[in-house]
C-alpha cells in the first residue's frame, strides 16, 4: 500500500482550512458591516434615542415619514442629484478617456490634473470650492470685474445644489477615467481601422465602435455613480452647512438621517427608517441598471 501524498494528508488532517483563511475577512465583515446593518434594521422599528434603548413600534418609524416635509424634501435632493450626476459621470470620463489614450505632447499633465481631484479629499476639496463660490469668492469677483453682478452660488436653493453636483463630478472624473481606460485598452484597434476604412467618421466610430465595446463597462460606471449619489452627503454638507442650505431646501436623504441620529437626543430609531429607505432604494438603482443592460442586450 502506497503512502498518501503531502496534498491528500494536508486535505485530511485540516479539511477545514479554507475557513481558516477566510475567516479574518469574514470577521471583518461580520462586525462593521452585517452586525451593524442588523442593528440598523432592527433599530428602525423602534422609538430607540441616543441614550434611551427604545421601545418596539413597529411600522411606526415609517408612516411618520409619510408626513415629515423634511424626508420629501431630502427624497427630492437625492434623486435630483442621482439624475443630475450620473449622466455626466457615465459620458465625460469616457471621452477624457479617449483624450488621454492619445499619444500627444503634454497628455501626462493631463493625466495629474484629471486625477488629483480622485485623491485629494473631500473636505479640502469642499472648502475650496466654497471659497471659489462664496459671495466674496474668486468667481464672483470675476464676474463683478466684467460687470455681470454677485451670483449666489451658495444662497441659492437650485444654485446651491447645482454647484454641489458640479464638485460631485469634477472630483469623480479621474476615478471613473482610470476605469474606461482599462476597458478602451480591451478595445482591437482593428475594428477602427476597419470602421475608417468604410468611411465611417470619428463620432460614427464613437458610437458604432467605441460605446459597444464598453458598454458593460458604461452600466458598470452608471451603477457605482448611481449608489454615490444618492448617498451623496459631504459635498453639500459642506457647501450648504449642517441646516442644508436656505430653510433645509438643500437637505439630503443622508444628511437628515445624520442629522435625525445624533446629539444626546439624536432619534436613533427614526433615523435608522431613514437609513433602511437609502439602502432599499439604493439596492432598487442597482436593479434598474443592470435591468436595463439586460433589456438592450437582448434588443
Amino acid at each position: 500500500m502506497t503512502a498518501p501524498t503531502a496534498p491528500s494528508r494536508i486535505r485530511r488532517q485540516l479539511p477545514s482550512s479554507p475557513w481558516l483563511f477566510a475567516a479574518p475577512g469574514l470577521l471583518v465583515a461580520g462586525a462593521f458591516v452585517l452586525w451593524p446593518f442588523l442593528s440598523t434594521l432592527a433599530d428602525s422599528f423602534t422609538d430607540r434615542r441616543t441614550l434611551i434603548p427604545g421601545r418596539f413600534v413597529g411600522l411606526a418609524n415609517f408612516r411618520e415619514m409619510l408626513d415629515d416635509d423634511m424626508f420629501w424634501i431630502g427624497l427630492r435632493n437625492s434623486a435630483l442629484y442621482v439624475l443630475g450626476v450620473v449622466p455626466a459621470l457615465v459620458v465625460l470620463p469616457l471621452l477624457l478617456a479617449l483624450l488621454v489614450q492619445k499619444n500627444i505632447p503634454g497628455i501626462t499633465f493631463f493625466w495629474s490634473a484629471f486625477y488629483t481631484p480622485v485623491v485629494a479629499s473631500i473636505v479640502v476639496v469642499g472648502l475650496i470650492w466654497v471659497w471659489l463660490l462664496d459671495e466674496r469668492g474668486l468667481v464672483n469677483s470675476l464676474l463683478e470685474t466684467v460687470g455681470v453682478g454677485r451670483v449666489g452660488f451658495l444662497s441659492d436653493q437650485w444654485l446651491l445644489l447645482l454647484s454641489a453636483m458640479t464638485v460631485t463630478v469634477w472630483k469623480g472624473l479621474g476615478y471613473y477615467m482610470i476605469i474606461y481606460l482599462a476597458a478602451l485598452s480591451g478595445v482591437p484597434r482593428e475594428l477602427h481601422e476597419a470602421a475608417a476604412v468604410d468611411g465611417a467618421g470619428a463620432v460614427r466610430r464613437f458610437l458604432t465602435v467605441t460605446v459597444p465595446a464598453v458598454r458593460s463597462t458604461m452600466v458598470l460606471v452608471g451603477a457605482l455613480s448611481s449608489v454615490a449619489a444618492f448617498k451623496v452627503f459631504s459635498e453639500v454638507y459642506l457647501m450648504a452647512g449642517p441646516s442644508g442650505g436656505p430653510a433645509g431646501e438643500d437637505t439630503t436623504l443622508v444628511m437628515l438621517v445624520q442629522r435625525t441620529g445624533t446629539g444626546l437626543t439624536g432619534r436613533v430609531g427614526y433615523a435608522s427608517a431613514l437609513s433602511v429607505v437609502v439602502f432599499v432604494v439604493t439596492v432598487a438603482l442597482m436593479l434598474l441598471v443592470l435591468r436595463a443592460d439586460r433589456k438592450e442586450e437582448r434588443v
